[in-house]
């Protein structure tokens, strides 16, 4: 290792460079946590990892992936583990959309949704879940913890977003059949659904759709759309060692706007 072991847990948060991963990852460098900022934006996840604050012995560093591509994200979790030496919590927070009525879109616009959306949530799993086995049988009080964010529109569905409702109702889904696989490991999954976040993904979704914000902070009980700390602290929960008997599950931070 290139440097000392710090004595903070790791936490790996993707797409961290804005939105909510960004907030994800303040949050999590609050509790403690050395955070490391996987951004296919070079620029922005050494930015956001600069900015970070700094508790005890954490350090966070940046890595410019690109997490539909398992090459890339191999590469990423070597790295990470070359220079901290663990891997303690996964964030998987990347997502893309563009919206538009399923039937004016074609195959090469669902292979990126479903390849940033979806696939970066695997890719990211398959890579770091066995780092985190490992661990446990070297550490008998090791616990991972795996924070899949995906999206309300995977539980309810939302008009213009078919592929990206698809791609997220998958990983809720991967979700639970993770938590179960692992479980024996005393690694958790869980899955945090947004629902309209005020982001730059939603800016340039809602671009050419003026009156959609507005048609939805009136449809939100809270009347707001949510902040990237709002989603923050329900991740850093199940991030947390106070989580450690709550796995498999789906949690709505929307405002109120799905109720399950």
């Amino acid at each position: 290792m290139s440097h000392s072991e710090p004595t903070s847990r790791v936490a790996i948060v993707t797409g961290a460079g804005s939105g909510i991963g960004r907030g994800v990852a303040e949050a999590l460098a609050r509790t403690g946590a050395s955070v490391v900022v996987l951004d296919i934006n070079e620029q922005a996840g050494y930015d956001a990892a600069a900015h970070l604050p700094r508790v005890g012995a954490a350090r966070h560093t940046a890595h410019a992936t690109d997490v539909a591509d398992q090459t890339s994200v191999d590469a990423a979790v070597d790295a990470i583990l070359k220079d901290y030496g663990r891997i303690d919590v996964l964030v998987n927070n990347a997502g893309w959309d563009k919206v538009g009525p399923f039937l004016d879109t074609d195959p090469d616009l669902w292979e990126r949704i479903i390849g940033i959306s979806l696939y970066g949530t695997l890719n990211l799993c398959h890579a770091v879940t066995p780092v985190m086995i490992g661990q446990r049988e070297e550490e008998p009080h090791f616990s991972g913890r795996i924070v899949n964010v995906a999206s309300d529109a995977g539980r309810v569905g939302s008009t213009g977003e078919a592929v990206y409702s698809a791609a997220k109702g998958g990983v809720i889904a991967f979700t639970k059949t993770l938590a179960r696989e692992v479980a024996r490991h005393q690694i958790t999954a869980n899955c945090v659904c947004p629902g309209p976040a005020d982001t730059p993904l939603f800016d340039s979704i809602s671009a050419d759709s003026p009156k959609l914000r507005e048609a939805l902070i009136k449809a939100i009980p809270l009347r707001r759309l949510a902040q990237p700390e709002d989603l923050a602290g329900a991740v850093a929960y199940f991030a947390s060692p106070e989580a450690g008997y709550v796995t498999g599950q789906t949690l709505s931070v929307s405002g109120g706007l799905t109720m399950a």
